[in-house]
């Protein structure tokens, strides 16, 4: 499941959020009128945020954009990779950096899956739980392959993630990717430490 949806996304290539939105719709609408007549376009203002896939949740339909910023969580700010802001709300206390969403994932879950290094790093270094895994049993090891982020991968593992953990379908991180170069990355490194 997870990597179907992972190869959907990137089959968007650099089509942008809005566009993808105006295709969804597009091909909804017509099935809509194929079974039951019009459908009416929803109000994107209150669009509901995305959901994980089981795994790494990586979907560029996200739209960070179109939350005000008086709405904006811990969270946004991390998918926009706001360091500043993130690493203030941690230093002062505000937020524990191991803080979840509702899926339980944590803000490193959140920095791998988009691919904001420099954020990794930031949250390393301020104690996150490297291993942490969220409601499905991933560990950020298996956001950072599934989406295909070998510099992260070679960080986390530098910093001591455990790339034997597996998820709740028995899913390695080293299985969660189609990346030859972050597999055999992953099992050599298992291989010199086993």
């Amino acid at each position: 499941e997870g990597q179907r949806k992972w190869q959907a996304w990137k089959q968007l290539g650099d089509m942008s959020a809005e566009q993808a939105c105006r295709n969804i719709f597009s091909h909804v609408k017509s099935a809509a009128l194929l079974c039951s007549g019009p459908l009416q376009q929803p109000d994107r203002r209150g669009a509901d945020r995305r959901t994980g896939f089981g795994g790494a949740a990586v979907s560029s339909l996200y739209q960070e954009e179109m939350i005000r910023e008086e709405d904006k969580n811990i969270f946004d700010y991390c998918r926009e990779n706001n360091i500043e802001h993130v690493t203030k709300a941690i230093e002062s206390k505000k937020v524990d950096v191991n803080t979840k969403d509702e899926e339980g994932r944590a803000l490193l879950h959140w920095a791998c899956d988009r691919g904001h290094k420099d954020l990794v790093s930031v949250l390393l270094q301020n104690n996150a739980d490297i291993n942490s895994q969220d409601d499905e049993g991933q560990t950020a090891l298996h956001y950072a392959s599934a989406c295909e982020f070998p510099d992260i991968v070679e960080l986390l593992l530098r910093a001591g993630a455990d790339p034997s953990i597996k998820d709740q379908e028995g899913s390695l991180p080293e299985e969660v990717t189609e990346s030859s170069d972050i597999s055999s990355m992953l099992c050599e490194y298992s291989a010199s430490k086993g």
